[in-house]
């Protein structure tokens, strides 16, 4: 934003309904960005005001905000950091480094301005990051959220919730996998980590019924027990031992076991079809699981029950997003980039400070403290970071079932790094890519040599 488009001319103006006379300042963004969000002393920093991406300058943004004489101070939320134009006026402020500028009446006689698209075309744009200001700054430059948006959002969301049913969660076409409670956890992990799920329900054919689920969290316990405890289990017992006795092993060593020690059986939480999205919601969040099973029965008794769908709330966020797809307005909040609203878990100097801390990996982090961290931060997935704390990859749960194809229960867990594992992940998701494909191949061949015959 150049200093001469702080001067609008006369019959650029406008007066508001309480007779303030505004005008249109068009306010520009020249240094980059994913999402680019505006701020400033014209709306009393309550309000984020989204900039649009001009076409053929994809390192520009611009926003046009109607706004009265006087003089004012602003900044710029780029991906979630408050940044300023060191180019255009700028000082010291309640809010740290601010961009300034002042609306006043301009004589007749003034020439007109160059065009905006001028002066962007002679201006040299700075694509690289500005300096990160310090969380004390970001915090006090933060615009308050308005009570009013947080309760209107929040209504529209109880509302849409109580009147949707888990049926609105299953998909066109899919498929469910359950495997048997007998199966061996070996093979359990292995058709875990081919068929590319996190979970799976687990049916007992003597109960007629699903009785729990097995995870890649199950395997997480496995694995750290052979860590901790040394090789306790032999991947021949791991071939013959099966689930129900790995889940019974499971409640000892957890000690969920009665007067007797016998282990205190567990209720399968899970929903039904027509169940409101509300009460699915609660029962994730509630018992601390991060996917339920949609199951139904045409019994009053519940027998012959049919598995339809496995729940979780990433499903539920998508399905909420797809109503509100063609309505944004009706969820202000969530008009907000996610710094604004603070959800989630967030490190010292970008975000506030939470209770629980941010937690990271390095590449050369062992793959047992590895597993360790993620059972503690009871997490579905954790960033691993250089020494600058850069990105680097996302190590998550569900990745732990392919370390069952390379037997890493044979393994000293202890001399395995993170980079190590997910090097072995990337070429074995590529070898099943290329397994694929060729499978494609040859079952099309097949085809046409039959057609041809």
């Amino acid at each position: 934003m150049s200093a001469s488009d702080m001067n609008p001319a006369r019959d650029a103006g406008g007066v508001n309904t309480g007779g303030t006379v505004l005008f249109p300042i068009q306010f520009t963004w020249p240094h980059g960005g994913r999402s680019v969000f505006l701020s400033g002393s014209f709306n009393r920093w309550t309000e984020l005001v989204l900039m649009s991406q001009v076409e053929g300058s994809p390192n520009v943004f611009q926003v046009v905000c109607a706004v009265p004489h006087g003089c004012h101070e602003y900044k710029f939320l780029v991906d979630g950091e408050w940044r300023h134009d060191e180019r255009q006026p700028h000082k010291n402020g309640e809010y740290g480094i601010v961009n300034t500028f002042d609306t006043l009446p301009v004589p007749a006689e003034v020439p007109q301005v160059q065009p905006h698209s001028e002066l962007l075309n002679n201006m040299e744009v700075d694509t690289g990051l500005t300096h990160r200001i310090s969380a004390v700054t970001l915090n006090q430059a933060m615009p308050r959220i308005l009570e009013e948006d947080v309760q209107a959002s929040r209504h529209q969301i109880s509302v849409f919730l109580a009147a949707h049913t888990a049926y609105e969660l299953l998909p066109e076409s899919g498929k469910v996998v359950a495997l048997d409670v007998d199966l061996p956890v070996k093979q359990a992990f292995h058709i875990l980590a081919e068929q590319g799920i996190p979970m799976a329900p687990l049916w007992d054919f003597y109960k007629g019924k699903f009785v729990g689920v097995i995870s890649a969290s199950d395997f997480i316990l496995i694995l750290r027990e052979l860590g901790n405890h040394g090789s306790n289990l032999t991947e021949e017992e791991l071939e013959t031992h099966t689930i129900s006795a790995w889940k019974e092993g499971k409640a000892y060593m957890n000690g969920q076991v009665d007067g007797h020690g016998r282990p205190i059986p567990r209720h399968l939480i899970s929903a039904g079809p027509h169940d409101n999205l509300k009460d699915v919601a609660l029962k994730i969040l509630q018992n601390g699981v991060a996917i339920i099973p949609v199951i139904h029965s045409s019994s009053e008794d519940g027998s012959f029950p049919q598995l339809l769908h496995l729940a979780a709330l990433s499903g539920i966020l998508k399905c909420m997003c797809k109503y509100f797809k063609h309505c944004p307005g009706s969820l202000p909040i969530l008009q907000l980039p996610i710094y604004a609203i603070h959800l989630g878990t967030w490190v010292p100097r970008i975000g506030e400070s939470s209770s629980r801390p941010f937690a990271m990996l390095r590449p050369t982090t062992s793959l047992i403290s590895a597993l360790n961290l993620l059972v503690q931060a009871q997490v579905s997935s954790i960033p691993i970071v250089d020494d600058n704390d850069s990105l680097l990859d996302i190590y998550c749960r569900s990745d732990i079932t392919a370390l069952a194809k390379g037997r890493a229960y044979t393994h000293n867990l202890n001399e395995m790094t993170v980079y190590q594992v997910l090097d072995a992940l990337l070429l074995w998701r590529l070898a099943v890519t290329v397994w694929k494909a060729l499978s494609h191949l040859l079952t099309f061949s097949g085809s046409c040599l039959v057609s041809l015959k």
